[in-house]
């Protein structure tokens, strides 16, 4: 069995970045971290030992600790303000892509458009950005795009959407309300696209493919998907341990990616299972 890797793979520069900041913290005991840093069950493991509190990522209490830390995923403007007025000290690790989507549905209510969010409701990105602006809709699926009754509405995308989503939930918007003008300002970010890119040219070249990280990433099921909708058979794991070694009987060429919030160490620790089991 051949094992090849796909062209752009794993941690982005916003998640690399955003556990340099945890890796200089020098008190965690006296830190929450305002939701999960990254949708990583190492990094959370590692955050728990080392003393970080943690806030689930839909509370409402304020945190205890004098230091609040915001997530790679970022927050609303409005949340910001409530952890401020609550004497709060922020640590401010928002993935610059998050802020840029932010920009964009500002720019956009500006314009006086309603704000459309395509991405997952209940994801705290997607929340981010919904709760700055009044009456914003969300469409998660065809079935949302629904006529409206709006004349001028705005468009952004959660950063971790897959383009091809996308593009398909626009235009079920745009064929629900044949009326409105739609301005659409595409927010996926750069390494997500360079990630699906990646996976769409190696699965020309696999029988199966194995996509590394965590269960409730975004971006990494986005990766799932696109294996399945390419044919190609996909087993997501978190970690070499859920390497399913029946999964892997008579496959010629595995391909190996992996989602954006994936620690290097765990990418080659998959791929040492993969060519172990190989080996065997």
């Amino acid at each position: 069995m051949i094992v090849l890797r796909a062209d752009a793979i794993g941690m982005c520069f916003g998640v690399r970045d955003a556990l340099a900041v945890m890796a200089g913290v020098a008190a965690p005991g006296d830190v929450t971290v305002h939701g999960e840093l990254v949708h990583n069950p190492d990094v959370q493991r590692d955050l728990d030992r080392r003393g970080f509190q943690r806030s689930p990522e839909d509370a409402r209490a304020v945190p205890a600790t004098p230091v609040v830390l915001v997530t790679a995923h970022g927050i609303s403007e409005r949340e910001r303000r409530r952890l401020l007025h609550a004497d709060k000290r922020l640590v401010d690790t928002t993935c610059p892509l998050v802020e840029k989507a932010h920009a964009a549905a500002r720019a956009l209510a500006g314009q006086g458009r309603r704000i459309v969010v395509l991405g997952k409701r209940d994801h705290v990105e997607v929340r981010g950005v919904v709760e700055d602006h009044d009456r914003a809709i969300v469409v998660e699926t065809e079935q949302d795009a629904v006529y409206f009754g709006i004349g001028h509405l705005g468009v952004v995308c959660q950063t971790t959407l897959s383009l091809a989503t996308a593009e398909r939930l626009l235009a079920a918007i745009r064929a629900a309300n044949p009326g409105a003008d739609v301005a659409f300002a595409d927010t996926i970010c750069s390494p997500t696209k360079a990630r699906q890119q990646a996976l769409a040219d190696l699965l020309l070249r696999v029988d199966a493919a194995v996509v590394v990280g965590g269960r409730n990433s975004n971006n990494t099921q986005k990766l799932v998907a696109a294996a399945a909708a390419a044919g190609v058979p996909a087993l997501h794991v978190e970690g070499p341990a859920d390497v399913d070694a029946a999964f892997l009987r008579g496959r010629r060429v595995v391909g190996l990616t992996a989602g954006t919030s994936t620690l290097p160490q765990t990418v080659d620790a998959v791929e040492a299972r993969l060519r172990e089991l190989a080996g065997a």
